[in-house]
């Protein structure tokens, strides 16, 4: 999709605000930078949420354990995967999204955060199916090491993977998950990025702040907490039934994870969900602010009126 601005903007490139149409892939390309700098959180993460009883406890005992047995490198398990996720969920939650906005902003009227919510949310649903392959790579990649060596997949990188779970498995196995994933997407794009753009009208309405990184990144921020709590139980659920070796029924892993470990399992790794994403949520955004900035500058216009 190509990208635009409006007649207004082409007559009048650098005096006043007018709405910016940004390119479609702004949002996948934002966050690969991001997935960059936050992968090694993410693998953690996994690694807490589908750990055995006798595995290591903690952020810190799972961050020395990978050190031990995998050196540096092990960190970046499955970045590869993480990257192709970002092109393919990211992009097409982000891109939606904003397409969606921009399709329901006129002069006089800006959605409402119920608005914002009910597109965020058919965004992310969209985005859950499309990144779905890539997230199924990603969750095994990360997690395999912690895996023994006679389970292990081996996976080379995210297309070898693909290749071989196709052929191995059944194409059906690329969308292992998707139900709840694209739930759990739905969950995470509301509380991401309508709280995010809430957040920031709310700053810009009721403080003194201008629309600059102080602001992005105390939105970012908030956004980045709304998220972790919000999908928390099926960030959990989503990475047990990816990176389960035998296919069980959504409802049957529900009955055996509370009879074994009681409600406490639906915040089982939230500290560090939250270190890894509001890192990754802060990151995100600042590099998608980066994106808009550098795109004004491009097209000679000075600042956009939208949020």
């Amino acid at each position: 999709m190509s990208s635009s601005v409006t007649n207004k903007e082409k007559d009048n490139p650098i005096q006043g605000a007018y709405h910016v149409h940004y390119p479609f892939w702004f949002g996948g390309s934002a966050s690969c930078f991001a997935a960059t700098v936050t992968h090694p959180l993410d693998l953690i993460k996994v690694r807490l949420q589908t750990r055995t009883p006798d595995g290591p406890k903690g952020m810190l005992g799972t961050f020395l354990h990978i050190l031990k047995d995998d050196s540096m490198m092990g960190l970046y398990r499955g970045l590869s995967a993480s990257l192709l996720r970002q092109l393919t969920y990211s992009t097409t939650r982000f891109g939606v999204y904003s397409e969606l906005k921009e399709t329901f902003t006129t002069a006089r009227h800006s959605p409402s955060f119920a608005g914002l919510i009910a597109m965020a949310s058919t965004s992310g649903f969209l985005g859950g199916i499309a990144g779905n392959p890539a997230d199924v790579l990603n969750v095994r990649m990360q997690n395999d090491m912690s895996l023994p060596k006679a389970q292990r997949r081996n996976y080379k990188n995210a297309v070898d993977g693909l290749f071989r779970m196709s052929r191995e498995e059944g194409w059906r196995s690329l969308f292992r998950g998707v139900w709840p994933n694209s739930f759990r997407a739905v969950l995470m794009t509301a509380s991401q990025l309508a709280s995010y753009d809430g957040f920031k009208r709310l700053l810009l309405e009721k403080t003194n702040l201008e629309d600059n990184l102080t602001t992005h990144f105390t939105a970012s921020f908030l956004a980045g907490f709304v998220a972790t709590t919000v999908c928390s139980p099926v960030d959990v659920i989503k990475t047990r039934v990816m990176s389960a070796k035998e296919k069980e029924g959504l409802v049957i892993l529900l009955r055996r994870t509370i009879a074994n470990e009681g409600v406490g399992w639906m915040f089982r790794g939230w500290v560090p969900s939250f270190v890894r994403l509001g890192p990754h949520t802060i990151a995100t955004f600042i590099f998608l602010e980066q994106h808009k900035q550098v795109y004004r500058y491009l097209k000679g216009i000075e600042h956009d009126d939208g949020t």
